[in-house]
Formats: structure tokens, sequence, C-alpha cells
């Protein structure tokens, strides 16, 4: 893929640059793989906003992506690729030779034309899924699920991978890009290689409107607002009240640990880097 700029012919387009998306597919995905979304503006049921600089955008379909990857057996053809406005990586519409049609997460290198598979009999090919068992030591892999059947949680985005270190005993060792060492059940599927368009954050929107068309709203500092507004406001010239950079309520934002889950705390080996 390629990076695109523009001349700059008007203000909106000097800084503007956009990924080459020439081989995806032109047209509207499939309907029957899609799901209808509602926009909520980040408010709960009472009308309140829970989820700050959310509101506006494009409407957008859901695209139902496979990420448990459980057609074994069957060998599927890659009919394009596609673009999803909810994720950041492109999908693939997989073909089945029964009939049926699944969107998966498109691997690095993919195109149309390519066979996948899934299964313990299935190669070790970009873009083919099976259970960590059958993984070899040292592979890149994505879309990695925690738990047996749950499907993929882990690496998803557009340029992720995890590596897969070691396998001892019934577990299997993943090296996530935050730095953290995690343990899995050998039993959880992943897919072999790195998420494509890797290329994605490059990309520079060039005008605050191409924010807006994706549903962000802006972000106000702290430091620009009033004293009754946020803990960093008011002050005659720049001040932060001279404390630590905390959120609008008062929770610290630099080095505070607000990770509270206990039960999984056994499953990691070592933290992400600092």
């Amino acid at each position: 893929m390629a990076l695109i700029k523009y001349k700059p012919r008007t203000p909106g387009t000097r800084a503007v640059v956009k990924v080459d998306r020439s081989h995806l597919h032109k047209g509207g995905p499939r309907l029957d793989l899609t799901a209808h979304q509602s926009k909520t503006g980040g408010r709960n049921h009472f009308g309140r906003i829970t989820t700050r600089h959310h509101g506006g955008g494009t409407r957008q379909k859901y695209r139902l992506i496979d990420f448990k990857r459980d057609k074994d057996g069957i060998t599927g053809r890659v009919e394009r690729l596609e673009y999803d406005p909810n994720r950041t990586g492109h999908i693939a519409l997989i073909k089945y030779p029964d009939g049926e049609w699944r969107y998966i997460l498109a691997a690095k290198g993919m195109k149309a034309g390519d066979e996948v598979r899934s299964g313990a009999d299935a190669p070790i090919k970009s873009g083919n899924a099976m259970s960590l068992r059958h993984v070899p030591v040292g592979s890149l892999i994505h879309n990695v699920e925690m738990k047996p059947g749950r499907g993929g949680q882990l690496a998803r985005s557009a340029g992720s991978s995890v590596s897969f270190t070691a396998r001892e005993g019934i577990y299997a060792y993943l090296r996530l890009k935050s730095g953290e060492t995690r343990k899995v059940h050998i039993d959880c599927r992943a897919t072999i290689g790195e998420v494509g368009n890797d290329e994605h954050n490059l990309r520079s929107y060039g005008k605050a409107g191409a924010k807006r068309w994706k549903g962000v709203r802006p972000t106000v500092r702290g430091l620009a607002m009033n004293p009754v507004d946020h803990p960093h406001g008011g002050g005659e010239g720049k001040t932060s009240g001279g404390r630590h950079p905390v959120t609008p309520w008062g929770q610290p934002t630099r080095g505070y640990k607000t990770r509270n889950n206990k039960r999984t705390d056994a499953f990691i080996v070592s933290r992400r880097a600092k």
C-alpha cells in the first residue's frame, strides 16, 4: 500500500495524508452479514454523557466478523477485501464451497483469490486459523482467543500481532506489543500472521471535520476551563493548580494504576513495559 498526499489547493487538503485503498471493493458490504448500529452520542439510558467526545458521525452498518474461525476442514476462498468503518484493519469476504459467506480480519499480504483454512490440518500460512497447540513457537499471530471458543480478543487492530514465545504444559506464552507477557490455554485459537493495513497509523486527517465524520467530538483542555469545570481550570495565566495532572473528576492520569481484575492476574507473567 502507498500513501496519498494532496496538493494544497485548499486549507483542508494541505495536511491530508491518506492510505491508498484502490485495492478494496468499491461497493457496499453483503447485507446479510451486517447489523443495524444506532448512535448513542456517548450517553446512557438517562441521557447523561458517560463517554466524552462521542457524537455525530456518518451512519454505519456493523459488519458481522467471524472471530471464532470455527469452520474446520473446509477451504474458503477470498472473494474480495473491504473497508470496515468499525475497525482500523480491513476485512476479507470468504466464500466456502457449501455456499456460506463469512467476513474475517484480513491478514497482511492477503488478496482476492487466496485460500484460507482453519483447524488442526490447516497449513502454517498467513490467514489460516488453528489452536495454539498446533502453532509453531516463534510465530507471529493475531485474533487470539483468551478462552477456548470465545472468539479472538487479542491483536485485532491494524498492523497488530502477538509473538508466540513458548509452550509449557497446557499454556502458551504470548508477548504482546505493549511488552506484557501473558499465559493463554493452548486450546485457544489464533490466526497466523499480522493484521493488514499496517500503514493506518501514518494517516493524517488534515482537518477537524474529518474527525467529526468519524463521530469524534472536540476535546477541550482542562487548562482552558473554569475551576468549576476542571481541577486544572482557572488561574491568572497558565497553572494547573499546583497539582499533578488529573481527570475532570480528580483521578490521576499519569502512572496511576487503574487495573483491578484479580481473577486474571495469574495469567500475566510480566507486566507491560513502562
